[in-house]
């Protein structure tokens, strides 16, 4: 229920908060399960959300196990259609939970249901692939074990920065891979589909995710930046002025708080999203009512129209990189 409930104003909320959302292939988003979508993790909780937001079909996403130890945060979770997946580093006791997980998701997959999984394992704010892990391969084979048709989609998540808003998205879907995809697969080891199977999917998502050294500002510029036309800079840059001037307040005490309490760190943009998500409705609410004071009553119903538009204004034309 909270996942159907949110997955609208999310939607709104990215293509407010990011100045382009680009994706190619953008079939797979209204496709049939089983699905597996098989990503890179560049950006905490935002990949999934972002994800979710735009997929017609319901997205099961599989997120790092320590965040559903907790009873509150293991419901709040869940109700989000997330699952735990547990690695060695958050304690062995805790891997044969993963078993649990899995059957969960083939039976999402028994229903014709999608499943986000990251196949890093790790999120790590970088543009480059690392190494895959083992996880990936071992749901699709045993999905593939029970006759279940599963489809396993690459996808590259690429963001122009990871620490500001107004961001550039490239989302780029590849190609897709299943059982008929590996001959003779029945007949190998277990050890050898796996790395058959991590081969071929390191091979899409190496044309999918963007590479590029931190350092190399020229590389971002040309890899993520999108021409404003002049007409566009003249006809939003009043409202884009009101818009900086009306969410400042807002926006600068979350950053401040975000830097603070995690510093600029591989959860750090999602951290200060989901908080811009979470009180921008409030903040709505507050401004609207502080303006009946200056305007007619009635006009308060306009605030929550022009201010996601001089939000969006000003996103349009800050700095892209």
């Amino acid at each position: 229920m909270l996942y159907s409930l949110l997955k609208l104003p999310a939607r709104i909320a990215f293509y407010i908060w990011c100045r382009h959302i680009i994706i190619k292939n953008k079939k797979w988003l209204k496709a049939d399960g089983p699905l597996l979508i098989a990503a890179n993790h560049p950006n905490s909780f935002l990949d999934a959300i972002l994800l979710s937001s735009i997929m017609k079909q319901p997205v099961r996403s599989l997120a790092r196990g320590d965040a559903f130890t907790n009873k509150f945060y293991n419901k709040l979770l869940r109700s989000l259609n997330m699952f735990p997946v547990y690695r060695l580093s958050e304690g062995a006791e805790h891997l044969e939970q993963n078993y649990s997980t899995f059957d969960e998701c083939l039976e999402v997959f028994k229903k014709n249901g999608v499943v986000l999984i990251f196949s890093e394992g790790k999120c790590i704010n970088e543009w480059s692939l690392r190494p895959l892990k083992k996880g990936t391969a071992r749901l699709a084979m045993q999905a593939w074990e029970q006759h279940i048709p599963l489809k396993v989609i690459p996808l590259g998540f690429n963001y122009s920065s990871f620490t500001s808003f107004g961001k550039n998205i490239i989302l780029n879907f590849g190609e897709v891979i299943t059982s008929d995809t590996f001959p003779g697969l029945d007949r190998d080891s277990y050890g050898t589909k796996i790395q058959r199977f991590n081969a071929a999917l390191k091979a899409q998502l190496e044309q999918l995710v963007i590479h590029i050294k931190p350092v190399n500002k020229e590389l971002v510029s040309q890899a993520f930046e999108v021409k404003v036309p002049a007409f566009k800079k003249i006809a939003l840059a009043i409202p884009a002025a009101i818009g900086y001037i009306i969410h400042a307040p807002l926006y600068i005490p979350i950053q401040k708080f975000a830097h603070r309490k995690f510093g600029k760190i591989d959860h750090y943009d999602s951290v200060v999203t989901g908080l811009i998500m979470l009180l921008y409705p409030f903040y709505m609410m507050l401004f609207a009512a502080a303006a009946s004071f200056i305007f007619p009553p009635h006009w308060r119903l306009l605030t929550f129209l022009i201010m996601p538009f001089c939000a969006w204004s000003y996103v349009q034309l800050k700095k892209q990189v």
